[in-house]
Formats: C-alpha cells, structure tokens, sequence
C-alpha cells in the first residue's frame, strides 16, 4: 500500500519537533492512510463502547426520574411499602450503574489495546489485519488492566487529599469565591496531568515491558518537555467528547416531545458517530504522542526487534524484553 509520509517515516529528529497541530495532521494521516482496519476495528470494540456510554446516561436518567417521582410527596400509600420501592429502585440503580463500570472498563481498555497494537504494526510495516489484531488484544488488556488500577488508586489518593486540602484551607480562607475558583482551577490542572500520564501509561504498557506503576512512572518521565502539547492536546479531546455527551444530554434524554422522535433518533446516532470518531482518533492521538516524546528524549525504539515482536508466532503476544526494545540515544 502507498500511503503518505507518516511519523513512521520520518527521521526521529524529525518527530520530535511536532507540535499540537503536527500531531493532529500525523493522527488524521494514519487514519486516512488506514481507513479499512480501523472502520473494522471501530465496529468491532469502539462503537459498541459509546453505545454503551450513551445508552447509560439515558438509562440512568430513566431509572434516576423514577426514582425521584416516587419520593415526591404527592405519592400515597403505606410508608413501609413506599420505602421498600424506594430502596428496590435504589438498588437496581447502583446495580445498574456497576455493570455500566465493568462492561465500559473492559471495553475501552480492549479498544486501547487494539488501537495502539495497530499503529505499532503501521510503524514496523508489519501488515495487520482484523483477524490478527483480535487475536492479541485479550492477551494485552490485561496489561492494561494492571495500568487502570494503579492510575484509580493515584486518583483516589488526589481526590482525598484535595478534599483534605479544601477543608483545612477553606475555613481560613476570607477570599470565598475568589478561593474557590482559584482551587478549582488547580485542582483541574492537577486532574489533567494525571489524565496525561494515565493514557500515555496505557501506550507504555502496550508497547513496553512496564505497566502499572512502573507504566505511569515511566510516562511521568516522557512527558517532560512535551507536556504543554500533551496537556493542550488531551484537553481539546475532553472538550470535545463533553461537547458530545451535552448535545446527547439535551437533545435526546431531555428533549421536548415538540422535537419528535425521529429527530432525537437523528441525533442519537449522529452523537454515537461522533463520539466514536472522537474516542478512535484520541486513542491513536495518543499513541502517537508516545512516538513524539521518545524522540524529544532522543529515544529510539528499534523496529526490527518490535516488529518481529508484533509479527509473533501464530500471532501470540509475548511481553517484550528489555532486550529487545531498548530505548538506544542518537545523536541529533
């Protein structure tokens, strides 16, 4: 296949300089150049993920309202029956909810993997098809599952402590809104740059012999150097993806009878396409940020060892040695 001049292409000293809209223009190149393994790929994991996530948040609005319209005062009946309606509904709620978490981790983390698993192959030229991409993913998600619970561990820990934080500065402080924003804004940026190293880990645990901690410690230290373009990058797709999520929010689960049915419909997929897009071109967003990063730290990942790796026997995946991916320094 003739495809355009990707990052895979270039010079490493080249990589390194790319900036926000040069790894945009790289992640569309790949996309386009590779229409047809990532149409199946999207099919097959991607677009039932944001089914999922759509149909949750209509769903939950659905049993959440019933839930408030049997609290309501104007309800009769014994107080004891009424209560344990209540907590049934509750209940179901919660269960509901846990199922949601359980169905959209596993998921995302296997369109993780077989999205950068894929843009690894395009590196190497290594020709990649659905069949083989498939039969890898369950061998590396759980690579990245190890990853997932070391980045929720962290961002509970941050979540406390800036509550703890909050509530110790909070009573001294005379600011009052100015202080809460100010914190606000903090905490933000602070729930960004974990976001960041979260997803660059998942690359890391994909492509490297590190995961979990050692994963997130590992994309810590990529990081240095590129995180304005990281933080830009990955705060654009945020927008987007919430830009998405409120229309669906708007337009479907709230939306007036006056609008229609079809047209809510209408909307409903158009905010499944979209969303899927969105999710797709982060993931191999991403993944190349990770290729950027280690040629800023003048990193180099040699193909020949990583594609004999991704070729595999039988298609097997196999963790990579040290050995075998050494980051080797070049001169610039």
């Amino acid at each position: 296949m003739i495809y355009k001049q990707l990052i895979m292409n270039r010079e490493e000293e080249e990589i390194q300089f790319l900036g926000f809209f040069g790894i945009i223009q790289e992640s569309y190149d790949i996309v386009s150049s590779w229409k047809i393994i990532f149409s199946k790929i999207t099919l097959s994991l991607i677009l039932p993920l944001s089914f999922i996530y759509l149909a949750h948040i209509q769903i939950s609005e659905l049993l959440f309202s019933k839930i408030m319209l049997d609290e309501t005062p104007e309800r009769t009946g014994p107080h004891k029956k009424i209560s344990d309606v209540l907590c049934s509904e509750w209940t179901a709620f919660f269960l509901f909810k846990i199922g949601y978490l359980i169905f959209f981790i596993i998921l995302s983390l296997l369109s993780t993997s077989a999205v950068v698993y894929t843009v690894a192959c395009i590196y190497t030229a290594k020709r990649i098809t659905l069949k083989k991409v498939m039969s890898v993913v369950p061998k590396v998600w759980k690579r990245l599952l190890v990853t997932f619970v070391s980045s929720f561990i962290i961002f509970s820990a941050y979540n406390v402590v800036s509550i703890l934080v909050l509530l110790i500065l909070g009573p001294v402080s005379f600011s009052g809104p100015l202080f809460l924003t100010l914190y606000a804004v903090l905490y933000l940026i602070g729930f960004i740059y974990i976001t960041v190293i979260w997803h660059l880990a998942s690359v890391v645990s994909v492509l490297e012999e590190s995961y979990g901690l050692n994963a997130m410690a590992r994309s810590h230290a990529l990081i240095k150097g590129k995180m304005g373009v990281c933080f830009a990058l990955f705060f654009v797709m945020g927008l987007f993806f919430i830009e998405i999520q409120l229309i669906f929010k708007v337009f479907v689960v709230v939306g007036t009878n006056e609008e229609g049915i079809g047209r809510r419909i209408g909307i409903g997929i158009l905010c499944l396409v979209l969303s899927s897009i969105t999710m797709l071109f982060g993931l191999i967003t991403q993944t190349v940020i990770y290729f950027v990063c280690k040629s800023y730290h003048h990193e180099n990942i040699d193909k020949s060892s990583l594609g004999n790796h991704l070729g595999g026997y039988l298609g097997e995946y196999v963790p990579l040695k040290s050995k075998d991916v050494q980051l080797e320094h070049f001169q610039v």
